[in-house]
């Protein structure tokens, strides 16, 4: 079966950076890439009232995406690049075409006012709605900025790709979430950083007041679990350096800060088998709308 990356297109400078992301991942997989233009129909009364001409609309309808696509094939020659244009609901149509797909790759746009950034309603759907790992990126994001400075500060593509960053909830199965990681960290050839952050018990908030050994303990507890999830990944994958950190505090914390000298940012998200609601999780939601790299939601049971 063929492996292949889906990247969502509407023209957007958020959704070009994330066709380009989604060429270079394709690249590193040796999979096809599929660039999705969904347009989604203007309500009956704008249609009727023309506001967009037909030049305009011609030129989002089949310009923008052409041109994205041939623009791709131009920096990525030995890469299988096809583009579809499909008319409907942006997030019903990208959910049937995650189907079939072994990534789907957005866009995300930065926030108004300070810092942060917007996952739309779209994204927010596909991504609790979809078992395929999905992959955010943000306008402006450069191949540059997954490697690390060459010798002399300056920016490169030549060199080493920057950390991989995961985040791990020991409260359940993360499998999934360390495979995705592993696996993204080994193909880029270089560290995975793996970001545990817990809480302390309610009932050690007497103890820890009356010495720091109660800490200790914790720690050392927290730490054993976090090693004994990682050695069957670690020996499976025995040329990616792994660097553990077992933290109190806040996950999403702890995440958005390593994602600052991060390629790619992995977090989970738990399967939930009903449809009440669009819910993430709330660590995987900081993550998103915080972190500075790429983030990779992966799901998982």
């Amino acid at each position: 079966m063929v492996r292949s990356v889906v990247a969502g297109l509407d023209g957007l400078s958020e959704s070009r950076a994330a066709a380009e992301w989604a060429a270079r991942e394709a690249t590193l997989r040796g999979a096809t890439l599929k660039i999705l233009h969904v347009w989604e129909p203007m309500p009956e009364p704008l249609a009727h009232a023309r506001l967009l001409g037909t030049e305009t609309e011609a030129h989002w309808r089949e310009r923008v995406p052409r041109e994205a696509a041939d623009s791709i094939r131009l920096r990525h020659p030995g890469l299988d690049v096809t583009m579809e244009q499909i008319s409907g609901r942006a997030d019903e149509v990208l959910l049937e075409a995650a189907e079939d797909a072994d990534l789907l790759v957005l866009g995300s746009r930065a926030m108004s006012g300070v810092g942060g950034f917007l996952v739309g309603s779209a994204g927010h759907a596909v991504i609790a709605h979809t078992e395929v790992p999905v992959v955010l990126v943000r306008a402006g994001e450069q191949a540059v900025d997954e490697h690390e400075p060459d010798p002399a500060g300056l920016p490169s593509t030549t060199t080493r790709f920057r950390p991989v960053v995961v985040g791990v909830d020991l409260s359940g199965s993360a499998d999934a979430v360390l495979a995705f990681a592993f696996e993204a960290a080994d193909r880029r050839n270089t560290s995975l950083k793996v970001v545990y952050g817990w809480s302390l018990p309610p009932y050690y908030a007497y103890g820890l007041a009356a010495g720091p050994e109660w800490y200790e303990e914790i720690l050392r507890e927290e730490t054993a679990r976090l090693t004994g999830a990682l050695g069957p990944w670690q020996q499976k994958y025995p040329s990616v350096e792994v660097i553990a950190e077992s933290r109190l505090g806040s996950a999403a914390d702890h995440l958005v800060d390593a994602a600052r000298e991060a390629s790619l940012v992995v977090v989970g998200r738990r399967i939930r088998r009903h449809s009440f609601g669009v819910q993430i999780g709330s660590v995987t939601s900081a993550v998103l709308h915080h972190a500075d790299a790429p983030v990779a939601v992966v799901a998982h049971e």
